[in-house]
């Protein structure tokens, strides 16, 4: 396994990372799952960053597979990178594609921010409902190229329990 990559159980609101990634929905403000949670966790400072971004940037929601920074409000991190995931059965040939943009840019986002840490969930496997083991060969791959780029970036990989932890341990194997 690549030396910046770490993968562990905890709670992602409680990363000490200058970036926790949140698996948004397009229209940035809020929702269940990861999103919920870090909404919740970081306070109004959130909410009010994405109500700015979508007057200004994205009207009309941020687009799959993008990602656009925010303040972390009250949580321990700098920064909540938000990206959308593709949802499975709605994105045909592209769901791999889409997916993998998700990381890549979420990481090119971290380190014009100055990043040096970050911690991302699992992005779209939830009710977005992407498949656990393939998600987790196209967001270690996606990492993994990145950092093989020369990045200096350490990446987390933050699973809410020890079973999708093993899951995504397994489907990795070998990669």
């Amino acid at each position: 396994m690549h030396n910046h990559i770490k993968i562990k159980t905890g709670d992602i609101t409680k990363e000490q990372v200058c970036a926790i990634v949140n698996a948004a929905n397009s229209s940035l403000l809020g929702g269940g799952g990861v999103d919920g949670a870090i909404h919740r966790a970081g306070g109004r400072t959130i909410f009010e960053a994405c109500k700015e971004i979508r007057a200004t940037q994205y009207p009309d929601g941020l687009p799959t597979g993008k990602a656009v920074a925010t303040t972390a409000g009250v949580m321990d991190a700098s920064y909540v990178i938000h990206t959308v995931g593709p949802i499975f059965g709605s994105c045909g040939s592209e769901c791999k594609t889409l997916l993998a943009s998700c990381y890549s840019n979420s990481l090119k986002t971290a380190l014009e921010l100055g990043c040096k840490d970050i911690a991302f969930p699992a992005i779209s496997t939830g009710i977005y409902g992407y498949p656990k083991e393939a998600a987790a060969r196209i967001a270690y791959q996606s990492v993994k190229e990145f950092l093989d780029e020369g990045h200096d970036i350490t990446v987390y990989f933050v699973f809410h329990n020890d079973l999708d932890k093993s899951i995504f341990e397994e489907s990795i194997q070998g990669l």
